[in-house]
């Protein structure tokens, strides 16, 4: 898999944490009400949680910290009551500002340079602390929250799909063959051992396996795709929202295709930059012909 598409799975990064990003800032903004809304503070920490895990897989270290300390701010917002002041909207805010520049610096032409967002994480690192301390003068003693077995395991789930989603990526930046095909079929295997139970994961990861063995499908078709699917199914799970795993259609296609695939949005300049890279001259020469007959 190349530079464009190692790109094109980021985009999927960056066009998901900036929906993400959008639901905190609105939750913050509105948070006394928020607050008093399960399911708007549960949004929020799904939101947060989100961005972490992307982060995490792909590397980005810095943007994985502050969408923790921010999941880990709503974390308490969720399971306690707690009486809203300014303060606490005027920390969450300064968090969010942080974690949504450095978005919009991974955005930009030259991506997220390691100087910036040190710097970024420097300024804010005060803040979190004084977050941290502020929540917990909010609660009463016996109302600090406590980490509990079941969140011990669901932590070590995150972590172990962000593993081998990571191993996963790699391998699809490698040439596509029979090795590599069957390396990523074995981190399929991998991953579905971690909830084998769970019938939901079993059927993504059986067509996630599908689609790869077929020898006609790109890595440059599969990997956006696959590594979008498996990440958002973790999280599901991770959640305890195990009943929204869904293969998409795009999953459904590659699995059940005898031909190959070539998913592309309908913007025609992304149409033509597919068929640039997935056909030779000739047979792009061909198929701009087909189209003028067929005006």
């Amino acid at each position: 898999m190349d530079n464009v598409n190692t790109q094109k799975i980021l985009g999927f990064f960056i066009e998901e944490s900036k929906e993400h990003l959008e639901t905190i800032e609105q939750g913050i903004l509105n948070l006394s009400a928020t607050a008093n809304d399960a399911e708007q503070v549960n949004e929020m920490f799904r939101a947060a949680h989100s961005i972490k895990g992307g982060a995490a897989m792909l590397g980005y270290n810095r943007i994985q910290k502050t969408a923790h300390r921010l999941e880990d701010a709503f974390k308490v917002l969720r399971e306690h009551r707690v009486t809203i002041d300014q303060k606490l909207e005027s920390l969450l805010l300064k968090s969010y500002d942080a974690l949504n520049e450095l978005i919009e610096k991974l955005q930009g032409p030259f991506g997220l340079q390691d100087d910036e967002a040190e710097a970024i994480i420097s300024q804010v690192e005060p803040t979190f602390g004084e977050l941290q301390n502020h929540l917990a003068s909010l609660l009463t003693p016996s109302g600090v929250p406590k980490t509990s077995p079941n969140e011990k395991v669901q932590k070590d789930w995150g972590t172990k799909v962000r593993d081998l989603l990571k191993q996963m990526l790699q391998l699809f930046k490698l040439e596509a063959n029979t090795a590599t095909r069957q390396q990523l079929q074995n981190l399929c295997t991998q991953l579905g051992q971690l909830a084998p139970h769970d019938s939901g994961w079993q059927k993504l990861i059986k067509m996630a396996q599908t689609a790869i063995a077929n020898p006609k499908h790109s890595y440059h078709t599969l990997a956006p795709v696959i590594i979008k699917e498996l990440k958002l199914a973790s999280d599901f799970i991770e959640l305890g929202q195990n009943q929204r795993i869904t293969p998409s259609t795009e999953l459904q296609y590659l699995a059940a295709a005898k031909l190959p695939q070539i998913l592309v949005t309908l913007e025609p300049k992304s149409v033509a930059n597919t068929l640039l890279q997935m056909f030779n001259q000739q047979q792009v020469s061909q198929i701009i012909q087909l189209l003028q007959s067929a005006q």
